[in-house]
């Protein structure tokens, strides 16, 4: 298992780890007890502030933690991660620690109670923006207050889901920046 070094990062930048559409593992905390989630249903909406939105189901453990907590780590994993990415998703927090179930680190974060995944190359702290949305879609609008995201690694293998059980990983980078007008990059 590969151990990330993260640095702080610039809030206004994390959109280029976000907008990919990995899954990310959903890290909460309410009342001593911890949790994890596996989520993919999420969209980065706003630049600055930054603002990220993520549909979870009432019938989730998390679900009433973050509502109550209204804070939560955003961790992505890489495709070293992928089965325990898949046990944390298929098993309660209500039952089980995911994180001594699946052998995972917290790690005290800066700015919210919740922890940080130690073993995740990214991680950004949140605090949730609007509450509007969440009794009737399960829509949680979070503002990213911290980024930490591990300075060691160039192009992430992240995960991302297809369905039917089948993942694909992120490839090489393929830069066309120099065609982009400055105001769309």
């Amino acid at each position: 298992m590969t151990l990330y070094r993260k640095k702080p990062y610039p809030l206004g930048e994390i959109r280029q780890h976000l907008e990919t559409g990995p899954i990310v593992l959903v890290s909460s905390t309410w009342r001593g007890e911890i949790n994890i989630m596996t989520m993919g249903w999420h969209l980065m909406m706003e630049f600055t502030p930054a603002l990220f939105g993520c549909i979870i189901s009432s019938a989730n453990t998390s679900f009433a933690m973050l509502r109550k907590s209204r804070q939560c780590v955003i961790n992505i994993p890489t495709l070293d991660l992928i089965d325990k990415v898949v046990g944390i998703g298929n098993s309660s927090g209500a039952e089980i620690d995911k994180f001594a179930a699946f052998g995972l680190t917290p790690v005290k974060a800066d700015k919210v109670s919740a922890p940080l995944i130690k073993e995740c190359y990214a991680s950004f702290e949140c605090r949730l923006a609007d509450a509007s949305r969440i009794d009737r879609y399960g829509l949680f609008v979070w503002e990213v207050v911290a980024a930490h995201v591990a300075s060691n690694l160039k192009n992430p293998r992240t995960l991302h889901y297809r369905g039917d059980g089948q993942f694909m990983t992120a490839g090489p980078t393929v830069s066309r920046r120099a065609k982009f007008k400055p105001q769309n990059l």
